[in-house]
């Protein structure tokens, strides 16, 4: 992307699954970088899509060091789940050390992505806000901060929709389908699973939906979902606003 806009040309970042749709809907089977190609070039006209704005540098490294946090977190984990069934001395000695670096490794990782945070001032006014979210932490924060750099730009329903938390419906005719999430981010879902969970304890309209939701039938999974989905709503809202949550009025 950067080399491409350092050249000046405009570029539009895809799902490649809606590519492929795209060529399948237009009985395009075969596939080679040529017929690739003028397939992406017939998709970008037929559907007028806009030019993607080039991401800033600075949130290209923070994802960078967030996913490789993310790899280290799993290292972690299953170091721990070794050491718990190693017999041999020899191996727990081993798993206790990689232990104790992979502890080293993520605290370096989080000593330079709140440096680089704190290097630019917009990123820093940005954090504070989502942190004011009860729930949500300085890592969750960054996370959406990293994967998630639109919030503030969009709709309500384009932030759930981007983060795969808008439900998705199916019907045709009389027959009505089971709404279900679709797509969307990935890590911006799993940065606001904990959050979500910490919401149902402190604050007092997610708890109240999450009960609402779950009164009326909704599987807890459901209601969970609906309380990430407004937990994004309301990022999205304080970023656009430039505010910090302050709770409601009784």
């Amino acid at each position: 992307m950067f080399f491409l806009a350092r050249r000046f040309f405009t570029f539009q970042t895809l799902n490649p699954r809606q590519a492929r749709r795209f060529a399948e809907a237009i009985g395009r089977v075969a596939k080679t970088d040529r017929l690739d190609a003028e397939m992406l070039a017939r998709m970008g006209a037929a559907l007028q899509l806009e030019p993607t704005a080039v991401e800033p540098e600075i949130v290209v490294n923070l994802r960078e060091l967030l996913v490789f946090r993310r790899g280290l977190i799993k290292d972690r984990t299953a170091a721990k789940t070794r050491l718990k069934t190693a017999r041999q001395a020899m191996l727990r000695r081993l798993l206790t050390q990689r232990l104790a670096q992979v502890e080293r490794q993520i605290a370096r990782v989080d000593a330079t992505v709140q440096a680089l945070i704190a290097s630019d001032a917009r990123l820093v006014e940005r954090l504070n806000i989502l942190v004011s979210i009860p729930g949500i932490s300085r890592i969750s924060a960054t996370a959406l901060l990293a994967d998630m750099p639109e919030l503030g730009s969009l709709s309500g329903k384009e932030a759930a929709a981007l983060a795969g938390l808008a439900p998705v419906s199916r019907q045709s005719g009389q027959w009505q389908g089971q709404e279900r999430i679709l797509g969307g981010r990935r890590s911006v879902r799993q940065a606001l699973f904990m959050p979500a969970l910490s919401a149902i304890q402190h604050n007092s309209s997610a708890k109240a939906k999450f009960e609402d939701l779950v009164r009326a039938g909704k599987p807890r999974k459901v209601a969970l979902t609906a309380v990430m989905r407004k937990l994004i709503v309301l990022a999205n809202a304080l970023l656009r606003d430039n505010r910090k949550w302050a709770p409601e009025p009784a």
